[in-house]
Formats: structure tokens, C-alpha cells, sequence
């Protein structure tokens, strides 16, 4: 890289820090102003914690995941993830992972249903809402551009979703590694 390359990235990674600092800040009193609300509506036992952890580091990349748990009685957990690009100071969605006009929520969300399936005929614990008619509003068709996701010390694609998200509550928050062999040929 070049000094003035570096610059940019040092200065994109700056104001890229801000705005998820600022956006942690936001969620976390919004969490606060919930539970604080909570307390004064409903008697009982009430619990929120809000924490972080550093999920990978790479020479690339750079993952924080933000862990927000409330209970008041039975619990919810809803998990948050900012990936940032180390070589571009940038934070990443997941489209800037695939070449430009490629559709990766097909193959992505293909590979996880049949992840899904395979975890399901394996353990009959395991529920997730796929091919259910008795639930069909709620069964899992596709990801989105805004679904969770980072990269684990691997590189590989891990796409995640919160409790209820894709299964009952009981599930607790999902992750899917992706292998690379199924975004091979679209993935920058």
C-alpha cells in the first residue's frame, strides 16, 4: 500500500469505529430505556445484560459481536455482528463479500436449508421452520441483504440468525458456516 492508501484506510477506519460505536451506544440505551420501562410496568424478577466479544481477527478482517440478553421470567437473546474490511477501514455488508450483480442470497439460503435438514434428521431435538404447513408464514425461505453474518478465523461465511428467527426460541440463536465451495465462483 501506499502512504496516502494507508491514510484513507487509517481514516476510513476512524469514522467506520465512530459510527459503530455510536451505533452500540444508540442500541444499548434503547435496551436500557426498555428494561427500565419494564421495571415499572411488571413486578418479578428482571435481568439485561448487554456485552461484546471479539469473534475473529484476521490480517483482513475484524469481527464484533455485541450480545444483548433480556429476561423477565424467560429470556431473549438478540446477538448483533460488525464485520470490518481491515484493507478498506470499511465496515461490510454482506454484499460487498460477492462480485458486483451475483446472487448469492440464492445458494446462501439453499446451503442453509439444507444444513437445516440435515441437522433436523440427526437429532429430533433440533426444530427448524422449514417445509412445515401447519407454520408456513414462519418457515425459513431465503436470507436477505440484511442478515446477519461474519467471517470466522477461517475466512469462512458464517450467516446467523436470533432466537425465533428461524426456529422456536428454544433453538437459541443460529449460526450456519457456509462452505466455500458453494460461493466459490461469486465470492471477490
Amino acid at each position: 500500500k501506499t502512504d496516502q492508501e494507508d491514510s484513507k484506510t487509517q481514516q476510513n477506519l476512524k469514522e467506520t469505529t465512530k459510527e459503530v460505536n455510536a451505533e452500540i451506544q444508540k442500541l444499548t440505551d434503547q435496551i436500557l430505556t426498555e428494561f427500565e420501562s419494564g421495571l415499572k410496568d411488571q413486578e418479578g424478577y428482571q435481568e439485561m445484560q448487554v456485552k461484546h466479544k471479539v469473534l475473529s481477527t484476521t490480517k483482513d478482517y475484524f469481527t464484533l459481536k455485541l450480545i444483548c440478553y433480556q429476561a423477565a421470567g424467560s429470556g431473549a437473546e438478540t446477538d448483533y455482528y460488525y464485520t470490518i474490511d481491515l484493507k478498506t477501514g470499511k465496515r461490510l455488508a454482506l454484499a460487498d463479500l460477492f462480485v458486483e450483480g451475483a446472487d448469492y442470497i440464492t445458494p446462501i439460503s439453499e446451503n442453509i436449508k439444507q444444513q437445516m435438514r440435515e441437522q433436523m434428521k440427526k437429532d429430533e431435538n433440533v426444530i427448524y421452520w422449514l417445509d412445515d404447513p401447519e407454520v408456513s408464514e414462519w418457515n425459513f425461505e431465503k436470507i436477505t441483504d440484511q442478515t446477519s453474518f461474519y467471517l470466522n478465523q477461517d475466512g469462512k461465511l458464517v450467516i446467523c440468525f436470533n432466537e425465533g428467527d428461524v426456529g422456536p426460541m428454544s433453538m437459541g440463536c443460529v449460526q450456519f458456516v457456509i462452505s466455500n465451495k458453494v460461493i466459490a465462483d461469486i465470492r471477490k
